[in-house]
């Protein structure tokens, strides 16, 4: 196993769990109850849930080319593909999500991180270029995208309930440093950095993931 994947695997593994373990103290009868925009926690959750999922699908294909470099340029292909009725589609799925989870949602969760880890496991140590949503991606490139998603809706997710949350150290540091690489990517690193050094705020709506 390259060292990329053997640190790629271990901190998604890490963040993967800190949701598990957060979602885990999240009862039942919140569901409904506010969660991010217009999803319900129910929806925010499986939203959340499906970077496990995607893992164990993705892993499993194969693609004959790198088409995103890195896990920066995944989030900036998605950004170039998600607009209107993709938009659209993307609030539907976690909708959809949501409701799959059913009436044990830990349940279904532990069962889609058991999928993830299988897949991961069945790749024998081999960093195999993955079909994604942004095209093809090297594993060690695509598990950083997914921490990020594990670790903001965690926070997401903490923010809905009122729970205390301190994501885990090595997955917040990885987030951190995609966002960066992500907003420089996107050509919103001038504006970034101005807002991390107390310069300027970010102008409102401001993202550096679609």
């Amino acid at each position: 196993m390259t060292e990329s994947l053997r640190t790629a695997r271990t901190t998604f593994e890490i963040a993967a769990e800190a949701f598990l373990d957060l979602a885990a103290r999240v009862p039942l009868e919140r569901y409904a109850g506010a969660g991010l925009g217009n999803w319900d926690l129910r929806a925010l959750i499986g939203h959340t849930g499906r970077s496990l999922i995607t893992v164990a699908t993705y892993l499993t294909t194969r693609a004959d080319e790198v088409v995103a470099e890195d896990a920066a340029d995944y989030f900036a292909v998605v950004s170039g593909l998600v607009h209107g009725t993709a938009r659209d589609a993307v609030h539907q799925r976690g909708i959809e999500a949501g409701v799959a989870l059913g009436e044990d949602p830990m349940a279904r969760l532990r069962e889609s991180y058991d999928d993830a880890r299988l897949a991961l496991d069945l790749l024998e140590d081999e960093d195999a270029v993955v079909d994604t949503a942004a095209g093809g991606m090297r594993v060690s490139d695509y598990l950083p995208t997914r921490t990020f998603e594990l670790t903001v809706h965690s926070l997401d997710i903490a923010r809905a309930t009122g729970t205390d949350f301190d994501p885990p150290t090595d997955a917040l540091a990885e987030t951190l440093a995609l966002a960066a690489a992500s907003a420089l990517r996107q050509g919103h690193g001038v504006d970034v950095l101005l807002a991390l050094t107390g310069r300027q705020p970010l102008a409102e709506g401001t993202s550096v993931v679609p």
